[in-house]
């Protein structure tokens, strides 16, 4: 099972982009799709899809988040014409950096969707990649120079992680301080991740609207991301956090997939009520609502 699915938050369009994404992305689809109802937001509906292999969920919850540039997902192009494929099938929204030819790619875009999603669209030519989209987290204001930083804790925390390749900043590419990170490549668990420093003035940072669903299979092993992650008490709830970057984590049970998936409403509306009066998640109390006991 993927250890660490990123989690989208829409309003309403949960469902509409699941159906965009997966009719671009070959050997797509959508897994899962339910509704969860007496939420703070609503009756919610969720949906998991495979993008290239990769596990996502999406969610529309409300008009509570917009997702920002601060997580974006860049996807690996072998060709010019599947860039310009992804790029005419994904734009409409905002255009970071126009599709082109830079120093590092032959063609590449930085663009979001019509839902406000951001993607990295790129020929990769000669660099070698294992993963199709990787996630990319931007570090920028307060915690703009802690990307290396952020790279050592993750990669330190969860078990099957590493440090990849990271290009710095030089001398004469301010406003950024030389030898903060450009681009650094980590893997958390197998999968591959990026994160960037950028001292330019931003108008966003890290928020609720994307984040990374880490899965435990035992309380011990929840207990232990939890507490090495949350910096900020008044952002837990039902199961999610935030760590001191600002970046948002849900620590969730393995079991939870099932248990939200079962195609059983009573079971589904226990678990409902039972996580939604939890910070962190209890396995044992969970398991004992989806079984009624």
């Amino acid at each position: 099972m993927q250890k660490i699915v990123p989690h989208l938050w829409y309003d309403k369009e949960a469902g509409e982009a699941a159906e965009l994404y997966t009719s671009l992305f070959p050997g797509s689809s959508i897994l899962s799709r339910s509704t969860i109802g007496d939420t703070p937001s609503g009756t919610v509906e969720l949906l998991t899809i495979e993008l290239a292999g990769q596990r996502f969920m999406l969610m529309s919850g409300g008009p509570f988040f917009t997702f920002t540039p601060a997580i974006s997902f860049l996807v690996a192009c072998d060709t010019n014409e599947e860039v310009d494929r992804l790029y005419a099938g994904l734009r409409g929204g905002a255009e970071l950096m126009p599709l082109g030819t830079y120093p590092f790619s032959e063609r590449y875009a930085w663009i979001e969707d019509r839902f406000g999603l951001s993607w990295q669209i790129m020929r990769m030519g000669d660099i070698p990649y294992e993963q199709k989209i990787t996630p990319t987290l931007m570090f920028v204001g307060e915690h703009c120079g802690r990307a290396e930083d952020a790279m050592k804790l993750y990669t330190g925390l969860v078990a099957g992680s590493k440090l990849g390749p990271t290009m710095r900043y030089g001398s004469d590419e301010a406003p950024d301080a030389a030898g903060t990170v450009k681009h650094g490549a980590f893997s958390l668990a197998g999968q591959s991740f990026a994160a960037m420093d950028s001292a330019y003035e931003h108008a966003f940072t890290f928020n609720e609207a994307i984040s990374l669903m880490l899965y435990c299979d035992t309380q011990a092993e929840l207990d232990r991301y939890w507490n090495a992650l949350s910096a900020q008490p008044e952002a837990e709830q039902c199961g999610w956090l935030k760590d001191r970057y600002g970046v948002s984590w849900q620590i969730v049970p393995t079991a939870m997939d099932t248990m939200m998936t079962s195609g059983d409403g009573d079971a589904m509306a226990r678990v409902t009520q039972a996580f939604l009066k939890m910070k962190k998640f209890d396995i044992a109390e969970l398991t004992r609502a989806f079984e009624g006991a």
